[in-house]
């Protein structure tokens, strides 16, 4: 029998996000409670920012035609710090000015102090230049304008959309809820930390690492621990983590062998594919759903099973769980920019697969390789700083210019 080609990275990318669907539940929270968050309406300004025309710089509010050429000398009229309202500025004097005060009525240009002398004992200022009209005044509304939109719905809330929603008056925001999501892990050679191991037994790294995935994505983490290597533990854990998350992913026990209980126990409970991928490190792929009851009105949560080797696990949820969680909280879903680097490394022994190697930056602007790219070798995605995206049959060469993607994209 004859097996199927492998999918590309992008044919299983395309067929993971076709299936996803923004989560439709949101809550309001205070402002800094929603960092990290996913905004759900549109927020419009309450109010004009800035609310009146007011100076960028500290210096000299003045009158443009007062100083039609240098060396004018003007009467200091008014002090007007930020905060304070100043007087109608008249004709042939200056108003001392701090930066973010409003600009009196009349004056069309602040001189800021470096450009200015004050004169005899301070009562007159010497403006050193010929301002133009407008110079360093910010304008009413040049920011934001009352009741038009600030920060549209789907936006991501960093440090700075919050500064934004404050600027605009708002105290708290409707954003989306948190993914849920679920996470266990297989394989009775696994134990946690801390505890003993025996013989043929490996920590499980995998748990720390998805998990923190997660919650750099600002989901609501699960952990369902290690499931014994048997269909009924297996199938007791996933319909324990049905119930109440939108996903479920477990790492391990996505091949084809007698204690890979995955595909028979997701095809009990629910529905999976089981791809084969044409990348390294990382080429088996499940992905499916499972029934959150016998009722179908309760509907199904994603499942998305990873291979158990950790730079395999870590990579694939890099590629393909990553871009599917942000569609599921109505984030743009798509890999991040890709820059073209120097290679300062030889990869002769090109696979046939989509190869993505772990790489460095160094300190001459080019990339260096870890020098070994085993997937059971997870100190190379830690001394790494993110992936070259090496294409099938694909020798690279010192010198070559190589698709970089940094995992500080990745991870954010």
């Amino acid at each position: 029998m004859t097996k199927p080609p492998m999918l590309t990275a992008q044919q299983a990318l395309d067929h993971l996000l076709s299936h996803a669907q923004t989560v439709g539940e949101s809550e309001k929270v205070a402002m800094q409670a929603a960092l990290g968050r996913v905004l759900a309406e549109n927020v419009n300004s309450l109010v004009d920012v800035p609310p009146l025309d007011n100076t960028a710089m500290d210096g000299y509010a003045v009158r443009s035609a007062d100083t039609a050429t240098p060396g004018k000398t003007l009467k200091i009229a008014q002090r007007i710090p930020a905060g304070s309202m100043g007087a109608p500025l008249e004709s042939g004097t200056a108003a001392r000015i701090f930066t973010g005060a409003p600009v009196p009525p009349g004056a069309d240009a602040v001189v800021m102090q470096e450009d200015c002398s004050l004169e005899g004992e301070g009562g007159q200022v010497i403006i050193n230049i010929t301002p133009t009209a407008g110079q360093w005044i910010r304008r009413k509304g040049e920011d934001l304008t009352a009741g038009k939109t600030a920060l549209t719905a789907g936006a991501f809330l960093r440090p700075q959309e919050l500064g934004v929603a404050a600027s605009a008056g708002l105290t708290h925001l409707s954003v989306k809820r948190r993914v849920k999501v679920a996470a266990f892990f297989t394989g009775d050679e696994l134990a946690l930390p801390g505890e003993p191991l025996k013989p043929g037994g490996i920590y499980n790294s995998n748990r720390d690492t998805l998990l923190a995935c997660l919650k750099s994505l600002g989901c609501d983490a699960t952990d369902l621990g290690i499931v014994p290597d048997r269909l009924d533990a297996t199938r007791d854990a996933l319909r324990k983590a049905s119930k109440d998350h939108d996903l479920i992913i477990t790492s391990g026990g996505v091949s084809v062998g007698e204690e890979d209980h995955i595909k028979p126990a997701v095809t009990a409970e629910g529905r999976l594919d089981l791809w084969q991928i044409a990348i390294k490190p990382g080429k088996p792929l499940a992905f499916g759903a499972v029934r959150k009851s016998d009722d179908p009105k309760d509907g199904e949560a994603w499942f998305i099973g990873l291979p158990g080797n950790p730079v395999s696990s870590f990579v694939t949820f890099l590629l393909f769980v990553r871009p599917f969680i942000l569609k599921l909280q109505g984030r743009e879903a798509r890999l991040p920019q890709s820059y073209f680097m120097r290679a300062d490394f030889d990869w002769l022994k090109a696979d046939r697969r989509n190869e993505f190697l772990r790489v460095k930056l160094n300190s001459n602007g080019g990339l260096d390789l870890f020098p070994n790219q085993s997937s059971g070798v997870l100190t190379s995605a830690s001394w790494g700083d993110g992936l070259v995206d090496c294409p099938p049959n694909q020798p690279i060469k010192a010198g070559d210019l190589v698709k970089y993607i940094p995992f500080d994209a990745l991870l954010k």
